[in-house]
């Protein structure tokens, strides 16, 4: 099974470019939402994650943080098994 990955960002941003580059290059399907003009999203992003910077990354609905976050889970191997949850053996 492959993990939802939900991003929160902005137009204009190097870090959301940046971090969506290194999904796509992991492989990783994920949804983009522009929160530019949201003031209500972001202020929940903001009691979520404690962050008002973006982007804001959520891998299963668990927030990973931003660029920096991913891409230091990236060097460390540990991105890849997190957007990639492997399915449980079938019952015998």
């Amino acid at each position: 099974m492959v993990a939802e990955v939900v991003m929160y960002r902005t137009r204009f941003c190097p870090y959301c470019t940046r971090a969506a580059e290194l999904l796509r290059r992991k492989g990783a399907a994920f949804r983009e939402i522009d929160v530019s003009n949201d003031e209500t999203t972001r202020s929940r992003l903001v009691e979520q994650t404690g962050s008002y910077t973006v982007p804001q990354i959520f891998i299963d609905g668990v927030s990973v943080g931003g660029y920096d976050d991913i891409a230091l889970l990236d060097r460390q191997g540990k991105l890849e098994p997190l957007l990639m949850r492997m399915s449980p053996p079938p019952a015998p």
